[in-house]
């Protein structure tokens, strides 16, 4: 009755023309529900396909098996670094710019300072040693993971896990998360496997065009079939957030549970409707007050704040290796590059800060460790190809984008995403959520910023699967 009532006096409350289109919208929003209730719940799949990014022609056959790698450095490496560094040009930055122009070149050579005289690389291998490594050949490509389990303990059901990065981070993103997955939670426990996706770090690069999220997402299916999974949960973020969706959407019947910290929605009709009536009647959408908080002024928040942030990914879309040239050549450019995104994409009003607020969420040593796994392998050309191959056309048209994810799903809505999207709108797509948390605080970077809440909002959401597959089962 109470929401009658709020619903009531805001509609008498708006002038004639937002009555008239707030009444066109329901009936029209009426159709589209009960052409929504009409439509089959079958699980549809997209292709698995098959593809080969080795070099040269397809041999007959290809070695399967799994060997151990060691992540090394030696001196002459580091001091091909340091001779780089030291030979780095700078241009002073405008007066009161902040981190508005992009790395502000004035505490670039602060950061740069402690990179050339006080990390530690040969530490920091010793740390991403600490984890087991290994590769193995798949579609051509020499493929880097890792693989962590927890401690054998009686009474403890162990959960194979994916956990899969974005850009312009690694499976390093990772490390601070993974003592927290393998703890043992009221009698379950994580078994982990991070790969680095080919063309990133460890992970060779595809040498054929076109290697796109969907060769990534079969070779990861291959990787955990290889691993001897049959069924697995699967986290992602970023890039990472479309491959593991793309995994779920050829092995339904492989995948236990999708996580994700980042997703988008399709754009369409309701999408449309709930951004006329949202700010207006948020519950008559499906939005709560949190939902219009983040999202509200939309253009603001959604359009122009995505505009100002994404040119990175217009270059990177078309001219690839003609940025790359820069960045590869040049240890300081690198880290001016990705450091950026580490910042702004941890919180938007990091731009208004002098040293561009790096070091609440990070530090220095987890930062530079992650530039060091993509300059020491040369990678960076490689991971941004990854945008051209996966943007060559209109996303929308992709068959993924029309085919629906019927897995069960939990979605962490973290407050400084990049982008913010409702349950409502993520419904349009995935059918099966479980779970839906608005995060108190964090960002693109969650495993890397947010450890500790990202890996409550895991296990919650995989408690709440395996809970109910017990109650299935007793039926």
């Amino acid at each position: 009755m109470q929401r009658l009532q709020v619903l009531k006096e805001t509609f008498f409350g708006l002038d004639v023309v937002k009555q008239r289109i707030l009444i066109g919208s329901a009936v029209a929003a009426g159709g589209l529900l009960a052409y929504m209730m009409s439509r089959s719940r079958k699980v549809k799949t997209i292709p698995l396909g098959e593809g080969w990014w080795g070099a040269g022609e397809k041999p007959l056959s290809e070695d399967q098996k799994i060997y151990p790698f060691t992540v090394q450095t030696s001196d002459k490496e580091i001091e091909d670094l340091y001779e780089r560094i030291d030979r780095t040009r700078y241009t002073d930055p405008l007066e009161d710019s902040r981190f508005h122009y992009g790395f502000n070149s004035t505490h670039l050579k602060k950061v740069v300072s402690y990179w050339r005289h006080e990390f530690d690389w040969k530490k920091q291998v010793a740390v991403l040693n600490q984890y087991p490594h290994f590769k193995t050949r798949i579609e051509g490509l020499d493929v880097h993971f890792i693989h962590v389990r927890p401690p054998h303990r009686e009474n403890q059901k162990v959960l194979p896990l994916m956990m899969v990065h974005g850009w312009p981070g690694s499976f390093y993103e990772f490390y601070k998360i993974l003592p927290l997955l393998t703890q043992n939670h009221d009698g379950i426990a994580f078994e982990v496997i991070c790969p680095s996706i080919p063309g990133y770090g460890f992970s060779e690069a595809s040498h054929k065009q076109g290697f796109n999220s969907f060769a990534a997402a079969r070779i990861f299916l291959t990787l955990m079939e290889r691993l001897g999974f049959s069924q697995f949960y699967l986290q992602g973020g970023d890039w990472g957030s479309l491959i593991t969706t793309n995994m779920s959407q050829m092995k339904p019947h492989c995948v236990k549970g999708l996580h994700l910290n980042m997703c988008m929605s399709t754009r369409g009709f309701k999408v449309l409707l709930s951004l006329m009536i949202g700010p207006y009647l948020p519950f008559l959408v499906g939005f709560s007050r949190e939902d219009v908080r983040r999202l509200f002024p939309f253009f603001e928040k959604n359009v122009y704040s995505i505009l100002r942030e994404s040119g990175y990914m217009h270059i990177q879309a078309t001219k690839p290796d003609t940025a790359g040239c820069g960045v590869n050549d040049s240890p300081v450019g690198l880290a001016a590059y990705i450091l950026e995104k580490f910042s702004s994409w941890t919180d938007m009003k990091n731009r208004d800060l002098v040293d561009g607020g790096l070091e609440r969420k990070f530090s220095l040593d987890d930062l530079l460790t992650n530039v060091m796994i993509y300059w020491t392998t040369g990678s960076v050309i490689s991971s941004m190809r990854f945008y051209k191959e996966n943007l060559q056309s209109n996303p929308d048209n992709r068959v993924d984008a029309k085919t629906g994810i019927f897995v069960p799903t939990g979605l962490a809505a973290f407050p400084d995403e990049l982008m913010h999207t409702p349950k409502s709108w993520a419904q349009i797509r995935y059918r099966d959520i479980r779970s839906y948390t608005f995060m108190p605080r964090g960002g693109h970077f969650p495993a890397f910023e947010e450890p500790q809440l990202l890996a409550n909002d895991i296990v919650q959401f995989v408690k709440k699967v395996e809970k109910f597959k017990i109650h299935l089962n007793h039926k």
